[in-house]
């Protein structure tokens, strides 16, 4: 009575190639991704009616961690790495059963010989992701003004400057023309600083981050982040 199956009806395609870099809640980065449903599930009528709601609820697999250990005790990154609250305080991908749960912004809904796909904004969802539930967001029931956050109360804030050093330039610039958008996400995402907590104080240290099809290394020094290096990934 208490083991439970499931199987996914579909999966995320996005930029996000690994799990550092990533969001740590959703609808802070406009990037695109797209949900494909998977048979039996990839039925227009299954998603009929959906199309009148902006935003939808992802119930979704957190697969990158699925066989890792989990724990009763985490450091969540909003306390700075150094305190720690129990993994139900947390919205941590390291629990008792690896199951997330994202709002994101549904932009188009496209059915055809190919299947369905759902085109959504704002996720915060590794490539390849499962996804075992789709629900419309109901703002009179899912968005109260009055509920307390916690440790969490506001959205970080974009608190480092980005910049680019003239080769990074001028590597940006050969990938616009397959990404046009690749600058405003770089500049989203590395605003937000995607470094561990425990790493903020180690400057001049070298990252990578991996989006798309491309890998971008960047130092940060106090509050600016200097894009170093943009180039394929290594396959």
């Amino acid at each position: 009575m208490h083991t439970f199956q499931f199987q996914a009806i579909g999966i995320v395609h996005s930029p996000y190639r690994e799990k550092f870099g990533i969001p740590r809640q959703p609808g802070l980065v406009d990037i695109l991704a797209t949900v494909e449903l998977l048979p039996p599930y990839n039925r227009p009528e299954a998603a009929r009616g959906l199309e009148a709601f902006s935003h939808i609820w992802l119930s979704f697999v957190f697969h990158g961690v699925a066989r890792e250990a989990w724990k009763s005790m985490v450091r969540p990154p909003r306390l700075g790495g150094n305190e720690r609250v129990g993994v139900f305080a947390s919205r941590s991908t390291h629990r008792p059963n690896p199951l997330g749960l994202s709002v994101v912004e549904l932009l188009a809904i496209e059915a055809d010989a190919q299947g369905v796909r759902l085109q959504v904004r704002g996720a915060d969802l590794l490539d390849g992701t499962p996804i075992l539930d789709i629900k419309p967001y109901l703002p009179y029931a899912d968005s109260l003004p009055e509920a307390r956050g916690g440790y969490a109360p506001d959205a970080p804030a974009a608190r480092l400057r980005v910049v680019f050093t003239p080769q990074a330039e001028q590597e940006l610039g050969k990938w616009q023309g397959s990404y046009p958008e690749l600058r405003g996400v770089l500049e989203q995402l590395l605003s937000l600083d995607p470094r561990p907590a425990f790493h903020r104080d180690d400057a001049g240290r070298v990252y990578g981050l991996s989006v798309y099809e491309i890998n971008v290394r960047f130092t940060v020094q106090e509050e600016r982040v200097e894009v170093i290096g943009i180039d394929a990934l290594k396959t």
